[in-house]
């Protein structure tokens, strides 16, 4: 990260830097990397895995179909189970091989996604998570497992004493069948899905044991996916849903999973850390929130900045409005004034106050180096006046269009 900050790499340089380091890491392993990352310490309810990201990892991936190989990096906190699916599915159906590559956080819906892996790539700071769903029971979410564990807890009690004490009789009261019902199949299914995958992926080429060298059967792996799965979805060993399971937690006896050593092969380990402070890099010092990559395209998802309320007076309207824009990451006060005509004098006024004029990409580069997008507010203005912003190379053009304008007008006068 210091090579980076010390040479003064942007955002443009970042994105670059990333594309080179995709192509490498396609090189090294003969494959073609997708990179799915999302900030997961903005609060941004969208950070999370949500169904259209599965139509972006569509349609970054659909002029590849039909290659033997495809590497997925994926960083998430984890999300829709749903859109899990739809992802893995569609990354099968289309690909011999599919591997995943963990150096951050694949947690939760996450760890759904990487466990369909054919191979599962991790670093020493790779971390996977317990894969018991979240449901939303009043005004907060829960396990789905706590939720039912909780439950039977309360009906074996009820069934032995014959009668609850009355805060746990209240709430129980507030339950439905329907809330129940929901808890119960959201841990269902995540289980069913592992079940369903390692077999048919992970445990694709398992064909002998590794220590009595004895034929694996169809039943042997799934009651092998099974074991995983139950180990996976309980909370008394893991005790909290956010716990970070690491390469000798999957290793270990309880859970006998297979994992690739990123750390073991020195050139591919420097690429996929890289790619990895990179785009903490373009987190850390943009508004993006979210990244989908390959070597040929990206998409990256940026949080809307939109200031206070604009008030434009009714009537005659201005033909200019001033805008002070907090940077997000040390607080400093941009001030910024956006113009609807061109107007030398308004633009020599402002400039006199120490305004700044709406820059032409719209984004502010801070002193502390955050790039502060300004497409939102730009939006918002536009929309409550009805009327377009002219930005600085539009607004020098309009200058000169007038300044000439008035050159003819002068020309016809003296001619007349």
């Amino acid at each position: 990260m210091s090579e980076y900050i010390n040479r003064r790499f942007g955002p443009i340089e970042l994105q670059e830097e990333l594309s080179k380091l995709i192509s490498q890491y396609n090189t090294l392993r003969e494959t073609y990397l997708l990179i799915y990352a999302a900030a997961t310490e903005k609060p941004i309810p969208d950070s999370s895995l949500v169904q259209s990201d599965f139509y972006k990892i569509r349609d970054l991936l659909s002029s590849q179909k039909g290659r033997p190989k495809v590497d997925v990096y994926i960083e998430t906190r984890g999300g829709s189970g749903e859109t899990a699916e739809e992802i893995v599915r569609f990354l099968h159906d289309n690909f011999d091989t599919v591997s995943f590559v963990v150096c951050g956080e694949a947690k939760s819906a996450g760890t759904i996604i990487v466990l369909s892996g054919n191979e599962i790539l991790m670093t020493e700071t790779g971390s996977l998570g317990p894969i018991d769903a979240q449901i939303k029971v009043g005004r907060s979410v829960v396990s789905a497992y706590d939720y039912m564990e909780w439950v039977e807890e309360k009906r074996e009690e009820a069934k032995e004493k014959d009668t609850l004490n009355p805060f746990d009789a209240k709430m129980i009261a507030q339950i439905s069948p329907g809330e129940l019902g929901a808890a119960f199949h959201a841990m269902k299914f995540a289980e069913d899905l592992v079940v369903d995958w390692l077999p048919k992926y992970k445990f694709k080429n398992w064909n002998i044991t590794e220590t009595q060298k004895l034929p694996v059967t169809d039943e042997m792996k799934v009651s092998r996916a099974r074991d995983i799965a139950t180990k996976l979805i309980g909370r008394t060993k893991w005790r909290s849903h956010g716990r970070s399971i690491k390469i000798p937690d999957l290793e270990s006896e309880d859970i006998k999973l297979r994992i690739v050593h990123v750390d073991d092969n020195p050139e591919l380990a420097e690429t996929v850390y890289r790619i990895q402070t990179v785009f903490h890099l373009l987190f850390d010092n943009t508004a993006i929130y979210k990244i989908f990559a390959t070597q040929d395209h990206k998409i990256f998802k940026q949080a809307v900045m939109v200031g206070p309320p604009i008030r434009i007076p009714t009537g005659k309207q201005p033909d200019v409005v001033k805008i002070e824009q907090q940077c997000p990451k040390c607080g400093v006060k941009h001030r910024i004034y956006a113009m609807f005509a061109p107007n030398p004098q308004i633009d020599s006024d402002c400039r006199k106050k120490g305004l700044t004029p709406f820059p032409k990409d719209a984004k502010i580069k801070c002193a502390c180096g955050f790039e502060i997008d300004l497409v939102g507010i730009k939006n918002q203005v536009e929309v409550v006046s009805g009327r377009k912003i002219i930005l600085a190379n539009e607004k020098e053009n309009g200058q000169k269009a007038n300044s000439g304008k008035r050159e003819n007008a002068a020309d016809l006068s003296e001619k007349n």
